[in-house]
C-alpha cells in the first residue's frame, strides 16, 4: 500500500494519451487518495471534453495557459509516396535502400505491425529494431541503446511507444501509417530537423488517406511534395 498522504505537487502529463488509453479509472483513483490541498500541473496536446471535466471536478481555480496550433520547423522538408496498401512494405524497403546512412524513425498505427515490419526489415538485410508496447523496460532500453549508438539504423515505433524519444540526428521520419489527425503528425516529425538541422518527413499514403494529407497540407500551409520511385 503507497501513502500518498504527503504528497505535494502533482503532475499529469500526456495527458490526453493516457485518456487514449484508458487509464481515466486509475487517474481518479489516484486523485481521491491524495491530500486535497497540493498543487496540480496537467499538460496535455489536446483537451478534449472528458479531460477538461476533470481538470474541472479536480482542479480549483486553475490557471490555463493555451498555445497556439504549432506548425513544423522550417528546417524539415515534406513529402508523400502515393502507393496501394499491399506494396507498402516493398515501397518502405526500397525508400530505406536510398536514404543514406542517418538514422530514421519509422510509424505505425499499431504494435502488432511494428513489430512485424521492423522483422520484415531485418530479414531483408537492414539493421532494424521496434518500439511497442508489448517490450519489457529492458527491451525497451536495449532498443533505445541500439537505436542511439548507431548498431541499428531504422527504429519502427507507434506513436504512444515513441512518447518521449530524444534521439539526436534523426535524418529521417516516415509515416508507414498516416497519423489520426494534424497534431499527431507535428509531434512524430518533431524528432528530426532538430538543432537547425535539415531533415525529411516522408509519409506513405493510400487513397484512403488522402483527406489525412490534406488536413496536414492545410497546417503546413503548403502542398506535400509528390514523390514517385520507379516500379511504384
Amino acid at each position: 500500500m503507497v501513502d500518498l498522504s504527503s504528497v505535494e505537487i502533482l503532475v499529469l502529463d500526456e495527458a490526453d494519451r493516457m485518456f487514449d488509453m484508458g487509464f481515466l479509472p486509475d487517474i481518479r483513483r489516484i486523485l481521491a487518495a491524495l491530500p486535497k490541498q497540493r498543487q496540480t500541473l496537467l499538460f496535455s496536446a489536446t483537451m478534449p471534453d472528458e479531460l477538461r471535466s476533470l481538470a474541472n471536478e479536480f482542479l480549483h481555480h486553475p490557471v490555463t495557459v493555451e498555445l497556439g496550433v504549432s506548425r513544423p520547423v522550417e528546417t524539415i522538408g515534406h513529402a508523400m509516396y502515393s502507393v496501394e496498401h499491399t506494396r507498402k512494405a516493398d515501397l518502405l524497403l526500397e525508400i530505406l535502400r536510398q536514404s543514406g546512412n542517418g538514422k530514421i524513425l519509422v510509424f505505425t498505427r499499431t504494435k502488432h505491425r511494428a513489430k512485424k515490419l521492423a522483422g520484415q526489415l531485418v530479414k531483408a538485410g537492414l539493421p532494424a529494431t521496434s518500439l511497442q508496447g508489448n517490450l519489457s523496460q529492458n527491451r525497451r532500453q536495449e532498443a533505445m541503446d541500439h537505436f542511439r549508438s548507431g548498431k541499428v539504423r531504422v527504429l519502427v515505433a507507434t506513436d504512444i511507444a515513441a512518447r518521449g524519444i530524444d534521439v539526436s540526428q534523426i535524418s529521417h521520419v516516415i509515416n508507414y501509417d498516416m497519423p489520426d489527425t494534424a497534431i499527431a503528425y507535428t509531434h512524430r516529425i518533431g524528432r528530426t530537423g532538430r538543432m537547425s538541422r535539415v531533415g525529411t518527413a516522408l509519409s506513405l499514403a493510400t487513397q484512403e488517406d488522402l483527406p489525412m494529407v490534406r488536413t496536414i497540407e492545410r497546417l503546413l500551409g503548403h502542398p506535400l511534395q509528390r514523390h514517385k520511385l520507379a516500379g511504384f
